[in-house]
């Protein structure tokens, strides 16, 4: 009775109809499964066709010899760990060191002894098996650690995921130049308590898959989403001087895909959305569940620009206007009382002109 790492597939080639009979009968009495050709080019072609655990190579045999199927499996790659054992009358040192140069495992003389064949065949074999396990561990210990680095991605710009990767511990930086942009939807909380669980992340993640292709397409950062909010930064760990000039296009864009969408409920999806520029200090706090985060006075207007905005508009303070206007139109909204900042002259973001 076979066991199971000897329930495998072997190739017997031999242009001798006897010879290959007797190994045949061998390998099945042992409980392996026996394919067999008569030349080389028979053995070629039916390596390239299924998968085999060990080969049985004669030397002298017509179309294609031994020692051309042994130069032909080293050029292949998918061939290349199909082990082999040369059988074959020719017992001179010098083709025995050519077969073993060529890639073949080991050499048996003919007439061979069936206890050393039986021997020789399965050390090969387990050898064999062995390296597959190994190789299956390492593809799945690579599908794993893929798996971890998208996850990763998933949560942190791609930058700091380096970072961190690279070994370093505190990942604190501070930007004299970056753009923050904060989106809400409005009303969604009230939707969110009548809607069912699967019908609220559900629109969720349309409307966030849209904005996360549209902060791809303006090359961009998406920072977190919380709740129903969304984050985005410009200009931080991708520097580029028009953040600003990307992260107005983002927010119109943004605008724009909110009305395409409709919630369950068939009511119109509305966003508020509020931008600011300047300097902000960024890092990951945290250690089992950390979170990538911006800090600062820039920071903090931007978030009060969208709180404080208008459903479908974007709110930008005086300092963005002033940034913006020779390419883009506004309207002035006038002074509004800004938590923390007193009286702000603000402007609506129309488009570009």
């Amino acid at each position: 009775m076979a066991t199971d790492s000897e329930k495998s597939t072997i190739l017997v080639v031999d242009d001798t109809d006897d010879v290959r009979d007797l190994l045949r009968m061998q390998l099945e009495f042992q409980g392996y499964q026996v394919l067999e050709a008569r030349n080389g080019r028979q053995a070629i072609d039916l390596l390239c066709k299924q998968p085999f655990d060990l080969m049985l190579l004669d030397i002298m045999m017509p179309e294609m010899n031994g020692y051309e199927v042994l130069e032909q499996m080293r050029a292949e790659p998918g061939l290349q760990r199909v082990p082999v054992v040369v059988i074959s009358a020719v017992q001179d040192l010098e083709s025995v060191v050519r077969c073993i140069e060529l890639g073949a495992a080991d050499y048996l003389p003919k007439p061979f002894k069936t206890t050393l064949l039986r021997a020789r065949v399965g050390a090969l074999l387990e050898q064999k098996h062995l390296r597959d396990r190994e190789q299956a561990y390492l593809r799945m210990i690579e599908d794993e650690r893929a798996k971890s680095e998208q996850l990763l991605l998933n949560v942190l710009p791609a930058p700091i995921a380096q970072r961190l990767k690279a070994g370093e511990t505190v990942i604190a930086d501070s930007c004299p130049d970056a753009s923050v942009l904060f989106a809400d939807l409005v009303g969604f909380t009230d939707f969110a308590g009548r809607a069912s669980a699967a019908e609220v992340v559900n629109t969720l993640n349309g409307i966030f898959m849209t904005f996360d292709e549209l902060v791809e397409k303006y090359g961009l950062e998406k920072v977190k989403t919380t709740g129903d909010a969304y984050m985005v930064v410009g200009g931080l760990n991708l520097p580029r001087p028009d953040h600003a000039e990307a992260m107005a296009d983002l927010a119109l864009a943004m605008c724009t895909s909110a009305d395409s969408f409709h919630r369950t409920d068939q009511l119109p999806v509305k966003i508020r959305i509020g931008i600011n520029a300047g300097p902000v200090v960024a890092g990951v706090i945290g250690k089992k569940k950390f979170i990538y985060d911006l800090w600062g006075d820039t920071v903090n207007v931007a978030s009060r620009m969208e709180a404080q905005g208008l459903p479908g508009t974007v709110q930008v303070p005086e300092v963005l206007f002033q940034r913006l206007n020779t390419g883009f139109e506004f309207r002035q909204r006038g002074r509004i009382d800004v938590k923390g900042k007193g009286e702000m002259q603000t402007y609506m973001l129309l488009g570009r002109k």
